[in-house]
C-alpha cells in the first residue's frame, strides 16, 4: 500500500527548499528535506538530501527519446559508508516509481 505523505512543502527553484513528512512508527514522523541546486525546466533537477551529516546529492534528467521520456536518476554520496547507510532508500524509490507508473496510466486515459 505504501506510505502516506503527511506534509509536502516545495519551492522548486535554485536555492529553494523542500520538506516531505511521512508517518514513522506508532506515533512519530520522519522528514526528508534539502535544497534545490539546479533547476532547468523541463530537463534537469538537482537537489541535496540533508537528513544527516552524510547526505547525498540527487540529479534527475528527463530526455525525450522516440516520443517517450527517459528519466535518469543519480545519487552521489560523500563516502562509501554514507552510500551503504542510505542503501535502504532503493526500496522507497522502487515503490515511488511504481506509484508514478500508476498515476501516468490514469493521466494518459484522460
Amino acid at each position: 500500500m505504501g506510505m502516506e505523505l503527511l506534509s509536502c512543502e516545495q519551492d522548486v527553484g535554485v536555492g529553494g527548499a523542500y520538506r516531505f513528512v511521512f508517518p514513522h512508527g506508532a506515533s512519530g514522523t520522519m522528514a526528508f528535506h534539502g535544497k534545490y541546486l539546479e533547476v532547468v525546466a523541463p530537463s534537469l533537477l538537482v537537489w541535496t538530501n540533508e537528513e544527516g551529516a552524510d547526505g547525498s546529492v540527487t540529479t534527475v534528467t528527463f530526455e525525450e527519446q522516440g516520443g517517450k521520456t527517459l528519466l535518469v536518476m543519480n545519487e552521489r554520496y560523500p563516502s562509501k559508508d554514507a552510500f551503504e547507510a542510505g542503501a535502504g532508500a532503493a526500496d522507497g524509490l522502487s515503490e515511488s516509481f511504481g506509484q508514478l507508473d500508476e498515476l501516468l496510466v490514469t493521466l494518459i486515459r484522460q
